[in-house]
């Protein structure tokens, strides 16, 4: 199985600049100190998915953290396969009945029963590396997401292009496995890039990490002056996939 993931992650890449790059979607729902999340996941699994679905939208992923920070937040990753089609499909929900009436429940919450405060929204546009979203293999149950910020724009561009030339080729021979890439377009943290590897457990993300930093190919790329100081701050998060995540 995961012989097979890397076959399809290094054709991914070969064959990358053949392929249009996929538009993401990221949502971060910050829940409600001590309030009940049913209602969320009523909508999102019921209601938005199955809309977004019958619109072709595939391997759409919703996870929490690891750990439960409180309150406790939910991340919702939609690919869409360019951004006009974002716009396309948003439009067309507007008035797609069925989809209207599998919200009503959830948009007649109350105030006080509205499951969450606030959620962060942030657009990418995919790598030319792994154009795609890469679904990754069954028993995955560690996603790491980890977002690379730059402090300048050129920086940030610099740091792609390392992606891009290497370093993804690099992770797909190490046991990093890719689910996506993605350029910030909008969203708190820019310039950054934001990217997701999946994994069976810790022990195999740590040792394919551990494989990674040490791998001859990784220190000959990162030594090399075209890519010093392009990145900035690293944040790191670590998810597990809830019941009805299609990733």
């Amino acid at each position: 199985m995961r012989k097979n993931f890397l076959t399809l992650c290094l054709a991914l890449f070969t064959l990358g600049a053949f392929a249009q790059n996929e538009f993401y979607e990221l949502r971060v729902y910050s829940m409600k100190r001590g309030g009940p999340a049913s209602g969320l996941h009523n909508y999102l699994e019921k209601a938005l998915m199955p809309a977004l679905n019958r619109e072709g939208v595939k391997n759409i992923g919703v996870f929490e953290e690891f750990g439960m920070s409180q309150p406790a937040k939910f991340y919702l990753i939609i690919p869409y396969a360019s951004m006009s089609s974002y716009e396309t499909i948003h439009a067309k929900l507007k008035t797609d009945k069925a989809f209207i009436k599998d919200s009503k429940e959830y948009n007649q919450l109350s105030q006080e029963a509205f499951p969450y405060g606030r959620v962060e929204v942030s657009h990418f546009r995919a790598f030319d590396g792994i154009p795609k979203l890469i679904k990754p293999a069954s028993g995955s149950m560690l996603f790491e997401l980890r977002t690379y910020e730059s402090y300048s724009e050129d920086a940030a561009r610099r740091k792609r292009k390392m992606f891009n030339e290497g370093e993804i080729e690099i992770f797909a021979k190490t046991g990093l496995h890719s689910v996506f890439f993605g350029e910030k377009l909008a969203g708190p943290q820019m310039p950054a890039l934001t990217y997701m590897l999946a994994f069976k457990d810790m022990e195999e993300r740590d040792a394919n990490w551990a494989k990674f930093v040490s791998h001859p190919d990784w220190k000959t790329i990162s030594s090399l002056d075209e890519y010093a100081n392009s990145v900035s701050d690293i944040k790191r998060t670590f998810l597990k996939p809830l019941g009805y995540s299609q990733l």
